[in-house]
């Protein structure tokens, strides 16, 4: 080979070579003018402190969680109180979320990665907006990537092909650009109830419980006179006596208690609301709650709540008590009742809501004033039947 050969060879070679260049770059380059190359950020630059309302909606389903007063709520459960770790957590996640893999396809393509705008699998779309709603970010979530897992454990269904490790995604509108990340976002869902806080009531050292039902003969009152004592029937009728056995299950109600969901625009007929049992509880801390309990639907129970107290200010002082133990006393009293202060004040935040509450909560609490009794037995001689002659005593 001569050196001209050699040369018209070497431009072939750089030419070719900067096309090939030109059409990678071309690729693996985001669209809006970003940089949604293999390694980068999916969301470039993502100021998390800027996002005060994240939308998420897959056909006519939709989740709206705003930041209202420095709280975040859940829109579609009348405002109620988001789980703010759970959002903390998905936007520091999203904002270094990187770009594990990316191509170029054309509309033909979008349907089999589920990221189509029409059709039977839908994407689901998020924006992150600011306080004025104008969206920073917009994602469209299309097919979970599965990876296979080996031999199926008896938790994978047959088909299934493993489990999901990552997600196709559209970023900023893109129409041709598909990227793969490592993360499948399962609970980027439209749906409210796993975004909502869980924190709940909490009743402590309960010193009379009283249950009333629309049908008042049901209803009962038990009550103990020290912490930890044993439950006695209220006013009992002659004849009536408490089954501590079946007592014990109502002795420490709503200790811990949860909900499944909060219920948004049902009236009290659709609750069984217009017609509750009334739990009515005091505790030995001078708290006051009154819990109405509506219908069951799906083993949940509808169910409202309303809690007060009386704090005293002061402290009673013991006839004998020691100057120098009466700081450590005034100082113990102070404590508690801030702390309890506190507690009111955090519960009456869940007065205005209407619960689904689970009927392993609820259940033990409505029996009915027969079933916690003692059961009479009969001892009455039965009588002898006129035909039948009294058996004759020996002599």
């Amino acid at each position: 080979m001569n050196r001209k050969h050699f040369l018209i060879l070497l431009v072939l070679v750089l030419v070719l070579g900067a096309g090939g260049l030109k059409q990678w770059r071309t690729q693996t380059s985001s669209w809006g003018g970003g940089g949604a190359t293999i390694g980068q950020k999916l969301l470039g630059e993502f100021v998390v402190n800027d996002v005060a309302q994240i939308f998420v909606k897959r056909g006519t389903n939709e989740l709206t969680l705003a930041k209202k007063s420095d709280l975040w709520r859940v829109t579609q459960r009348g405002d109620y109180p988001a789980n703010f770790p759970e959002i903390s957590g998905l936007l520091l996640k999203l904002k270094d979320l990187k770009v594990v893999q990316t191509e170029t396809v054309g509309p033909s393509q979008l349907p089999r990665l589920e990221l189509a705008p029409s059709g039977a699998s839908l994407p689901t779309t998020v924006e992150f907006r600011d306080a004025d709603g104008k969206a920073i970010k917009t994602l469209l979530l299309g097919k979970k990537h599965m990876k296979s897992g080996g031999q199926k454990s008896p938790m994978e269904e047959a088909g299934d092909g493993g489990f999901p490790d990552g997600r196709y995604v559209q970023a900023g509108g893109a129409s041709d650009h598909v990227v793969l990340i490592s993360d499948p976002l399962a609970n980027l869902e439209p749906n409210p109830e796993p975004w909502l806080n869980k924190d709940f009531f909490k009743v402590e050292k309960a010193r009379t419980i009283a249950v009333t039902f629309p049908q008042t003969t049901n209803s009962w009152k038990l009550v103990r006179e020290t912490e930890g004592g044993a439950l006695k029937l209220a006013e009992p009728t002659p004849g009536e006596e408490l089954d501590a056995g079946k007592a014990s299950g109502v002795g420490n109600p709503f200790a811990s208690p949860s909900f499944d969901d909060v219920v948004v625009g049902a009236t009290p007929e659709q609750t069984g609301l217009n017609q509750p049992k009334v739990v009515a509880i005091e505790t030995f801390y001078g708290f006051n709650y009154t819990i109405k309990v509506g219908a069951k639907t799906n083993e949940n129970y509808f169910l409202t709540l309303t809690v007060a107290a009386t704090l005293p200010k002061e402290r009673t002082a013991g006839k004998d008590e020691k100057p120098e133990d009466k700081t450590k006393l005034d100082k113990e009293f102070a404590d508690q009742q801030q702390k309890l202060g506190e507690k009111l004040a955090a519960e009456k935040v869940f007065e205005p809501w209407t619960y689904l509450v689970s009927g392993w909560t609820v259940d033990s609490l409505l029996k009915e004033r027969a079933q916690l009794l003692i059961e009479k037995k009969d001892t009455a001689k039965p009588e002898a039947k006129p035909d039948e002659a009294p058996l004759l005593e020996p002599k």
